[in-house]
């Protein structure tokens, strides 16, 4: 079976950078900078999350996914406190990251039912509350660890309604999805993706867009054109992206471009540079 995450971490990694280790007493708020998504992992005690008008009560070891900003905070004990481990989580991409669309606002587990994550949390918070050398930077690996078994799980058990998480835990859809994914330059076709799918053409595009919300053609353009904006980020002349990606011409690429973000490719880094906007 193809590897459903490979392509997806390779191309829009994420990466994690720990700002507590240790008990949270009282109220501890996080603000929402625009920009960073959050994980926490509640090792010991009771927590209260509030986001918004909504309240979360955690009293068992689990772990907190935030993919986007959301301003929230935790209210424990004033005196006992909870132990946690949290981190900024930076989606390469930014808001544009596939992934961190895919997810819902947040995601809550039981440490114990996230499937042989077991020995990465045991070494997470044996490096987070020792003052070990070289503890942070491992600490952050193990955090972007477990960020991977995250996906991984919420895949294997449905835990996602719609959006591309949700074709890749379809039995055939993902086999369509990570050919796209692997090979984003070749010229394909419906009747194509379907065949990798296993399934018939009407059917393979009902149920592509049943799952996933849109059309597959839709889907591969939008992959494509994620892809160009990483290469045009890392400085790379728009012509070899234009071929990497499936276009066929600057101009092709161009055309996408705008249909999808609004923007010619040059206006997007211009505005990129100028600001970090894009």
């Amino acid at each position: 079976m193809a590897d459903r995450l490979a392509a997806l971490m390779a191309h829009f990694p994420v990466a994690a950078q720990v700002f507590n280790a240790g008990p949270l007493c009282g109220i501890n708020a996080v603000e929402d900078d625009g920009r960073h998504g959050q994980l926490h992992l509640v090792r010991e005690g009771v927590v209260d999350v509030v986001h918004g008008r909504d309240a979360l009560r955690i009293d068992r070891p689990s772990l907190l996914l935030y993919p986007r900003p959301l301003a929230h905070r935790f209210v424990t004990d004033p005196v006992r406190g909870a132990d946690m481990v949290c981190a900024h989580l930076s989606f390469e991409g930014g808001a544009g990251n596939p992934i961190a669309i895919s997810l819902p606002p947040l995601v809550c587990l039981p440490l114990a039912e996230i499937a042989g994550a077991e020995p990465v949390l045991d070494l997470l918070f044996e490096e987070a509350f020792e003052q070990r050398c070289g503890r942070v930077a491992l600490v952050e690996r193990l955090f972007e660890v477990v960020m991977i078994q995250v996906l991984r799980q919420l895949m294997e058990q449905g835990g996602i309604s719609g959006g591309m998480l949700a074709g890749l835990s379809h039995p055939r859809l993902r086999g369509a999805l990570v050919a796209m994914h692997e090979s984003p330059a070749r010229p394909w076709t419906l009747d194509a993706l379907a065949r990798e799918a296993g399934m018939s053409r009407s059917v393979f595009a009902a149920a592509f867009r049943d799952t996933v919300g849109i059309t597959p053609g839709h889907y591969l353009q939008e992959w494509r054109i994620g892809l160009a904006q990483q290469a045009l980020r890392r400085g790379r002349p728009l012509k070899a992206v234009a071929a990497d990606v499936g276009y066929g011409s600057e101009a092709a690429l161009s055309r996408a471009f705008r249909a999808s973000t609004g923007r010619s490719p040059r206006e997007w880094r211009r505005q990129l540079t100028e600001d970090g906007s894009a």
